[in-house]
């Protein structure tokens, strides 16, 4: 099957601002088209007994894979998309390109890997894929996806060739996706990507027909995954998994001789390897991004800028962050205007970039994160280690510092034992360039006094040469346990505001939950605040006074207001259930017994199409209860009802 002719035309001339204009211009085509537009084959009998059809499977885990080139001409342009019929607007296919490719003052010599992510644009249409869906309730919050944007995962490769014009070869395999599975998709790209690179076309296609017949992203499920030669085992996490532990290793048998690769996680970064030289002011880190601060992450490559972007991200686990985050981020990206304006505050964004450009255009951003080289010398000591199979050759550390200089005093660097007891801030007027020193420059206070055991323990880690990956569960477990101490008394608040299931009347519609009362609440820390649970002292209810007013806050607490309301609805489904329906109508009118049964085939409706968490006997009883209702109606009303919705 022919690749070529599909793919988009690249940025071109045009400028970083220029693409505003170009946007009004643009047209959306639809997303999906007919599974019989593609030829079909053999391999399409496994997926259509699962009832899928062509390209579902695929889809389920991306939308499209594309190959970013370069042309001496156009500059970056995307070269293929695949599959073909896969839609990319005039401005997704801009943002892709520019974002594929590292800052050329990032001199990425060699293979490198990063991910980057962006807005999708508005009044796409909604694919048919949507069905797959359902499986998202069952996801922890911080895994689903987001519906208005896509992941971009890459893998670059720039070597010298003097058969090219400009000396080069610079191309980028890059996996579309609105799955936030940076670990997974980065170990998918290592095994297919070099391969590619030597084989084009044709190899790429027999990649996105594996791909095709993987089965869905089912959480709970352990899934056997094969891609171009090898197998990859993963399990989809779910919900009502115990935060901070993983069961792949525990389901891992001795007769899986099959299996390549075991994925330990989907999603997570080594947190150690990004947080190693501030570790001493990882807590405050975590305020920052618990309170959806704007934080810039200034790197020299953008796989450095993307991984520091997503340990901040996931620091604050199992809670949600719920402000834009780009994990790489350009001058020509469509939203440049929007986040570099000085006429107002800067948003809740955390910005990972690359181009010294952002040195001076967003110096007034109020914390900024500056990360410097290490030597290689260094690097190798520190990749001493990495998961089961790592997804790609390990990015330096990160060489941030608060008022420290870049080299970070670890044993593991074959440096001094010793780690400065004292350190400042450094103050924002300080960062003229993107050559300044590495530090985090910011005038923000922590609510929090350091966790000085926590401090001990890593520093005693990094004494006694412990390895990365266990370095990494101490400090995992340290930030889901300080964002459990601070969850627990909010959720054990916003409980209370749910109304006492005596008050659900089947005759009456759900009760609604209180108001959410922030100096109420502040009066429940003094008993059953995060002191309980933690031994950190500070100024809590100051954090919390600052958290109310976050992004963060409003997201999580309208999902734990929409999961609340949802039970509501499914109690008092449960409590219509257990009424004798058909003895009620006996005493009403017919015109009342209509009416009673359009309102409880729209709650059927309801209850389907919002995943309400309703038993299933539930729902067959209402169905029963509904069918028993109508055949004790006159014959002319049945038929007219059989005929309304469904039952």
């Amino acid at each position: 099957m022919a690749l070529r002719g599909l793919a988009g035309s690249g940025p071109g001339s045009r400028g970083p601002l220029d693409e505003a204009g170009a946007a009004d211009e643009e047209r959306e085509a639809p997303a999906v088209v007919a599974a019989g537009d593609a030829p079909e084959d053999v391999e399409e009998d496994e997926g259509r007994s699962r009832g899928l059809l062509r390209w579902d499977g695929f889809s389920a885990w991306l939308h499209c894979v594309c190959v970013v080139g370069f042309d001496l001409e156009l500059g970056q342009a995307v070269e293929v998309i695949y599959p073909q019929h896969s839609k990319l607007t005039d401005k997704e296919k801009t943002n892709i390109c520019y974002l594929s490719f590292p800052d050329s003052n990032s001199g990425c010599l060699g293979d490198t890997q990063f991910c980057f992510r962006f807005r999708q644009s508005s009044g796409r249409r909604v694919s048919l894929h949507c069905l797959l869906d359902q499986f998202e309730k069952d996801l922890p919050v911080y895994l689903k996806k987001d519906p208005a944007y896509f992941y971009g995962y890459v893998y670059f490769r720039q070597v010298r060739d003097k058969t090219l014009k400009r000396g080069y070869f610079q191309k980028s395999l890059v996996l579309i996706s609105k799955l936030p599975y940076m670990h997974f998709f980065h170990t998918v790209l290592k095994q297919i990507a070099p391969e590619y690179f030597e084989k084009n076309e044709p190899y790429l296609e027999a990649a996105c027909n594996d791909v095709d017949r993987w089965p869905a992203p089912m959480p709970g499920k352990t899934l056997h995954l094969p891609i171009m030669g090898i197998v990859m085992k993963v399990r989809i996490p779910t919900c009502h998994d115990k935060p901070g532990t993983t069961q792949i290793a525990q389901l891992t048998q001795q007769g899986d001789t099959h299996i390549s690769v075991i994925l330990p996680t989907l999603h997570e970064v080594d947190l150690f390897r990004c947080f190693c030289p501030v570790f001493l002011h990882s807590q405050m880190l975590w305020e920052l991004v618990l309170l959806g601060e704007p934080l810039v992450v200034m790197a020299p490559s953008p796989s450095e800028s993307s991984e520091t972007v997503l340990a901040l991200v996931n620091c604050i686990s199992p809670l949600k962050y719920f402000s834009d985050f780009r994990p790489y981020f350009t001058i020509h990206d469509s939203e440049f205007k929007e986040y570099t304006t000085r006429t107002q505050a800067p948003p809740s964004v955390i910005l990972g970039v690359t181009n010294p450009f952002f040195a001076k255009t967003l110096q007034h951003w109020p914390h900024i994160i500056r990360i410097g080289d290490l030597k290689p010398a260094e690097l190798k000591l520190l990749h001493s280690s990495s998961l089961f199979i790592p997804h790609r050759p390990a990015p330096p550390p990160l060489a941030t510092t608060i008022l420290l200089s870049v080299s970070v005093n670890l044993t593991t660097l074959g440096i001094s034992r010793e780690i400065p007891k004292q350190v400042k801030v450094k103050k924002l007027k300080n960062l003229k360039t993107l050559d300044s020193k590495p530090g985090v420059y910011t005038s923000y206070k922590p609510y929090l006094n350091r966790d000085e055991e926590i401090m001990k323990q890593l520093q005693k880690g990094v004494q006694q040469k412990r390895p990365s990956e266990a370095q990494s569960v101490i400090l995992r477990r340290y930030f889901l346990e300080l964002t459990q101490s601070f969850i627990i008394p909010l959720e054990r608040y916003v409980a209370s505001l749910m109304p006492f299931q005596r008050s659900i009347s089947p005759w009456k519609s759900p009760p609604q939950l209180r108001q959410f009362h922030p100096e109420e609440f502040m009066k429940t820390l003094e008993k059953t605040g995060p002191q309980l649970t933690s031994r950190i002292k500070g100024d809590w209810i100051g954090l919390y006074r600052h958290f109310l007013k976050s992004p963060n806050f409003d997201g999580w607490f309208k999902t734990r207001r929409k999961e609340m309301t949802q039970k509501l609805e499914a109690l008092h489904l449960e409590a219509l259930c257990e009424e004798d329906l058909l003895h009620w109508t006996q005493k009403h009118t017919e015109v009342e017994t209509v009416d009673l049964v359009l309102k409880l085939k729209n709650k059927l409706l309801q209850a389907d199409r919002e995943h309400l968490p309703v038993k299933p006997d539930t729902m067959e009883k209402l169905r029963t209860h509904i069918d028993a209702i109508i055949l004790a109606l006159p014959e002319d009303l049945q038929g007219i009802l059989l005929k309304t919705g469904m039952t």
